[in-house]
């Protein structure tokens, strides 16, 4: 696996091709200026933009662990930044936003990585990936410049739409990150997709769905919504463009008992795995 790729599915909750079918949005982007949201987040919004959104219930499949030929009847795919988009196919481009990867931490500036109290770094004890610092407009902005190279990256490789992952890390942070500090930072990262044409997505954070629009993002990624009871927070939200991943047969039957016809939903390992892999699992009943 490439050192930018992701090694693990994020967190469970704690043909005619798609481009042709996905309804072209103008998706106004938001301005961030400081109009009581306690941001302060400044900076004058780019044009709207263009943007393909993906189509309702269709069939997807979920390979942030590793590009593969996707399977029959699959008109959206996710797939990490490290590879190329699928020919034909409505494409989501997995990007690890909000917290550095093991591999990559060494590259992020120490003053970058969220510090509690004593100056340690805070970690996401379950992948050890340390977050990173948003509570600063000033920090904000540069852990954005970053990122954002990496969504460049998404929109010259041709990916319709990109997946900033845990935006609920703030509920990892010891309280030292608030619910504002994700909405400002996606809102950074959202603008800046728009301006090149990439939808974006609400990645998990159901509790923070009625903020969508002052983040400016346009669909939602969720895990376990089947499991967790929680399709039809971001189906209301989002009018059903959901697309849904199951780590358990009981959550894809309990998605898909509500939820079959209307958002697109695939069962996968919890590891991400590849065809060939032991581990290795995708159902979509």
């Amino acid at each position: 696996m490439p050192p930018t790729g992701v090694l693990r599915a994020s967190r469970p909750r704690t043909a005619l091709g798609a481009l042709s079918a996905a309804l072209v949005v103008a998706v106004s982007t938001l301005a961030g200026c400081a109009s009581g949201d306690g941001t302060g987040d400044n900076g004058a919004s780019p044009e709207p933009a263009a943007v393909r959104l993906p189509p309702r219930g269709a069939g997807f499949d979920y390979q942030i662990g590793g590009a593969y030929p996707p399977p029959a009847g699959v008109r959206i795919v996710s797939r990490d930044r490290s590879d190329s988009p699928a020919p034909g196919l409505y494409n989501i481009c997995y990007v690890n936003a909000f917290q550095a990867q093991p591999a990559e931490r060494s590259s992020w500036p120490a003053d970058l990585l969220l510090r509690d109290a004593h100056g340690r770094v805070v970690i996401d004890e379950d992948w050890n990936e340390p977050l990173l610092d948003l509570r600063t407009p000033a920090g904000r902005e540069r852990v954005a410049r970053r990122v954002n190279g990496w969504i460049d990256g998404c929109a010259d490789k041709g990916f319709d739409a990109v997946e900033p992952d845990n935006y609920d890390s703030y509920t990892r942070s010891h309280r030292l990150l608030r619910p504002a500090d994700a909405t400002a930072f996606m809102r950074l990262l959202s603008r800046h997709a728009h301006a090149r044409h990439l939808a974006v997505a609400q990645k998990n954070t159901a509790e923070l769905t009625g903020q969508r629009e002052r983040a400016g993002v346009d669909f939602a990624v969720a895990e376990e919504c089947g499991q967790y009871d929680e399709c039809e927070v971001y189906a209301k939200a989002f009018d059903d463009r959901v697309v849904d991943i199951e780590y358990t047969d009981h959550g894809l039957h309990a998605a898909r008992a509500r939820w079959g016809d209307r958002l697109s939903i695939v069962r996968r390992d919890r590891d991400v795995s590849r065809p060939g892999d032991a581990a290795y699992v995708r159902r979509v009943r």
